[in-house]
């Protein structure tokens, strides 16, 4: 049994920062690629210099090269960084030397499934994040990711984080079904675009961290 990590992404304030932390987060996600979300550099830094040690600052990218990955790391400092486009294994690969890589997939079928097992053959991130397929969109869509289909990898993309339209009413839901290491939520936790909802952001923490959820033993026999 263990607790449920949570993940508040699309943060765009220092202030915002502080208040996430304090509801009890154990990361926050700067966005930079091409959002409402999105942040500068010198942004971001600021926004992770407003965080206590113990929460961690993911930053999201969208096929950005090794270079521009690199350099956001270490001018922000954030902990680890999060692949949200269509990265290549050899690119995950090359990321993971650098920092801890989130690698996003997008499943809205069988089909996308089998993709991203594929791609978990060649490639090694440090913990695989799932989120909805919207057509034409990299994330932050609101839409729910298909559950059951998840809970049918989560041991193998272990450790798995679920997003994708998770909000402080259907967040517990959506753990009992899935039974993730951690969950993300972004628009389902604002007031508007980039601005969090302190309210919802707590409902959202408590709703999650409150459920004990009995992990799948990675490594066993099938």
């Amino acid at each position: 049994m263990g607790r449920v990590r949570v993940k508040i992404c699309g943060i765009t304030t220092p202030e915002d920062a502080r208040m996430v932390a304090e509801a009890g987060a154990d990361a926050v996600g700067v966005v930079f690629a091409d959002s409402a979300r999105q942040v500068t550099v010198s942004q971001a830094a600021r926004i992770v210099a407003a965080l206590p040690p113990w929460v961690t600052a993911v930053g999201v990218f969208v096929n950005a090269t090794a270079e521009a990955i690199a350099e956001a790391a270490r001018e922000a400092g954030l902990g680890a960084v999060q692949l949200h486009g269509d990265e290549s294994p050899g690119e995950v690969n090359d990321a993971a030397r650098q920092a801890k890589v989130i690698k996003a997939f997008r499943i809205g079928s069988e089909r996308d499934l089998a993709e991203a097992r594929d791609a978990l053959g060649q490639c090694r991130p440090h913990a695989c994040l799932v989120d909805a397929r919207v057509e034409g969109r990299y994330g932050g869509t609101g839409e729910k990711a298909p559950w059951d289909l998840v809970a049918t990898v989560c041991k193998e993309f272990w450790p798995l984080i679920l997003s994708g339209g998770l909000a402080p009413d259907n967040v517990a839901e959506a753990i009992r079904t899935v039974r993730p290491f951690g969950v993300e939520a972004s628009s389902g936790v604002e007031r508007s675009p980039g601005r969090k909802d302190p309210d919802m952001v707590r409902a959202f923490v408590e709703q999650a961290i409150r459920m004990d959820v009995e992990f799948p033993q990675v490594g066993d026999a099938e």
